[in-house]
């Protein structure tokens, strides 16, 4: 019985802690920034599920957000059929109200088929707290950052649009807010 439940346990911790359709090893998480510095400069608009437009540029190796200048932006690749994606909604919401003067979460939704009704109904479901775009430009944003392989996958970008940190799978809060904590010193 003992080895069964040490068995499941294993199993369980090893879903949790990985992401989504994982295919990503260092070298291709390594490929995936040379891939991104390769972009000269494309502009995208994503949509929101609240209809707002939130302009992003990839200008070599910096993602600018012209509608969050001077904030700190953790841009937050998911879909809803993800567990480790949904798992890690309330640090996200933590996050996003304890930083809120120098933090903004962008949540890309990397699924077609979904309708803003159905998004907003996550939100609800989830108690979202920040952006959330659903748009057919959310998979070309992803090609422009070198193809987006597993999802959670996020960029924390410093004020000046660098990306200081990628995350590719479920990222524990206290890793986020250390890496929030060295920016914000920045």
């Amino acid at each position: 019985m003992q080895f069964k439940a040490l068995t499941f346990l294993s199993i369980l911790s090893i879903l949790f802690f990985t992401g989504c359709n994982s295919k990503t090893s260092s070298e291709e998480s390594n490929k995936t920034i040379i891939e991104k510095v390769e972009v000269k400069t494309t502009n995208f608009t994503l949509k929101t599920t609240d209809n707002l437009d939130l302009n992003i540029e990839l200008d070599e190796d910096k993602i600018i957000f012209k509608d969050y200048p001077e904030k700190i932006v953790l841009l937050n690749f998911f879909a809803t059929w993800c567990p480790p994606c949904k798992a890690e909604i309330p640090n996200l919401i933590d996050l996003q109200n304890k930083y809120a003067n120098d933090f903004k979460v962008v949540s890309v939704l990397l699924e077609d088929g979904k309708s803003n009704e159905d998004i907003n109904e996550f939100i609800k479901k989830y108690k979202i707290n920040y952006q959330v775009t659903n748009s057919k430009t959310n998979f070309e944003l992803s090609k422009g950052l070198g193809e987006i392989k597993s999802i959670p996958t996020m960029f924390l970008i410093d004020k000046q649009s660098n990306v200081f940190q990628k995350y590719v799978g479920i990222v524990p809060f206290e890793m986020m807010e250390v890496d929030i904590k060295k920016v914000l010193e920045k």
